[in-house]
């Protein structure tokens, strides 16, 4: 079984070979090839990753290359996950919103679309390439945005899916909390990707006994403490909702901080830095302690799962991924993405029935579809007046005049990204 990792220069990536290397009776692969343009990275990301296999005693050999359409060539999976403009533009997408006094953030917001338009059409030119090298190959996207970037992918045709590592980290973490297995965690998760809520938490499955009520009464002031959000908050909506929806309940707030601390884009360049050098030294063999601060905890186990299901190698499996909606929730479009429970084989996701969401949280939802409607069309067509009708649809926005400063200020800091600015 052979696997492409589009960016696997990234910091991340020794991340993966770990998930690979220890769980290689799930997904057996016998050759992970690391694409990059950044060679001088790829070679440091690719000899951790090498000595990563070795040392646990993976079969399978890790090479790398620059070139995209012999690395996905034959491939069964190609796993994306790339930044484009890297972490330089990262930093523009957190600082230059917070100027207009809004969230300066990479996934949201105006910096969220900023992120969407330099990515969506670099995505989707390597899927195509992708399609011409291996017809029948996955696309996993772990590319930010995703929920975004995976309905450009499927409405261009390919057989792509969107993972995220939100909802296993809650399961990581509430099964910790519950002194329970993780596998006998099912969570009610139901949104869009970064706009999601825990509605349940069941022991044993789907249909297993909900003990969300019990978590909040005996742990909510820790889940509450790790989510940045008021206990009080969580007993109101009896729900978890992910870490991102504080930029919706607590903007002027966080607006606040952001302004008041370094940006987390100038904080992960510095680790970065720090990982690439510890990646250099050639006695190291494990991933360093040092990765899980950077970000993408239990990533390599959801991308295992994932990958395992639809290849066949693990049989089908429930996991929580972004995908069409197809009416599963009956107030948007079917095509519509969603970031639901699903049931993974090797035919894709088909989603789960899922809790019926109450008007506090479906409008939230509707609003930020009807946004995300709007940013792919400005990623795929290009122009001002795209990008600001996007901008006024985003609830982080929505008033005329931002829209039209964030749209100018956008635009200046992206005109490198995009040809048509």
């Amino acid at each position: 079984m052979k696997l492409a990792v589009v960016g696997g220069g990234s910091t991340y990536t020794p991340e993966l070979a770990d998930g690979f290397a220890r769980l290689r009776d799930t997904l057996p692969v016998s050759e992970l090839v690391l694409v990059d343009p950044a060679a001088e990275r790829l070679e440091l990301v690719g000899g951790l990753a090498r000595r990563i296999f070795a040392r646990q005693g993976h079969p399978g050999r890790v090479t790398t290359t620059s070139d995209l359409g012999a690395g996905v060539a034959g491939a069964d999976a190609v796993l994306l996950q790339l930044r484009v403009g890297g972490q330089a533009a990262r930093l523009q997408d957190e600082t230059w919103p917070l100027e207009c006094g809004c969230v300066g953030q990479e996934t949201t917001g105006a910096g969220g679309l900023a992120k969407a338009l330099r990515t969506v059409p670099v995505v989707l030119d390597i899927a195509e390439r992708v399609r011409r090298a291996a017809p029948d190959a996955w696309i996993i996207d772990f590319t930010n945005p995703v929920g975004i970037v995976t309905r450009a992918l499927l409405r261009a045709g390919h057989k792509a899916v969107g993972l995220c590592n939100v909802a296993i980290g809650f399961q990581r973490k509430f099964a910790a909390l519950l002194d329970v297995a993780p596998a006998e965690v099912h969570l009610d998760h139901v949104g869009l990707n970064h706009l999601t809520w825990e509605l349940g938490v069941r022991l044993g499955g789907p249909d297993g006994t909900d003990v969300l009520p019990r978590l909040l009464t005996e742990h909510g002031d820790a889940v509450a403490a790790d989510l940045h959000l008021p206990r009080a908050l969580l007993d109101r909506l009896g729900a978890v909702p992910s870490y991102y929806l504080r930029y919706f309940y607590a903007h002027d707030e966080v607006v606040r901080e952001l302004g008041a601390k370094p940006s987390r884009a100038a904080e992960v360049a510095a680790m970065e830095r720090e990982l690439l050098a510890l990646y250099a030294d050639p006695a190291l063999d494990e991933k360093p302690a040092l990765l899980a601060k950077r970000g993408g905890a239990f990533y390599s186990e959801a991308a295992v799962d994932l990958a395992a299901a639809l290849l066949g190698g693990g049989g089908p499996c429930v996991q929580v991924v972004n995908t069409r909606n197809g009416g599963t929730l009956p107030f948007l479009a079917d095509d519509a993405v969603i970031e639901v429970q699903a049931r993974v084989d090797g035919g894709g996701p088909v989603p789960l029935p899922a809790p019926r969401l109450d008007p506090l949280y479906a409008g939230l939802v509707a609003h930020v579809t009807a946004y995300e409607d709007l940013a792919l069309d400005a990623a795929l067509r290009g122009g001002r007046e795209r990008v600001s009708r996007a901008l006024l649809a985003h609830p982080l926005v929505g008033q005329y005049d931002l829209a039209e400063k964030l749209a100018d200020r956008l635009l200046a800091h992206n005109k490198e990204h995009l040809p048509w600015a």
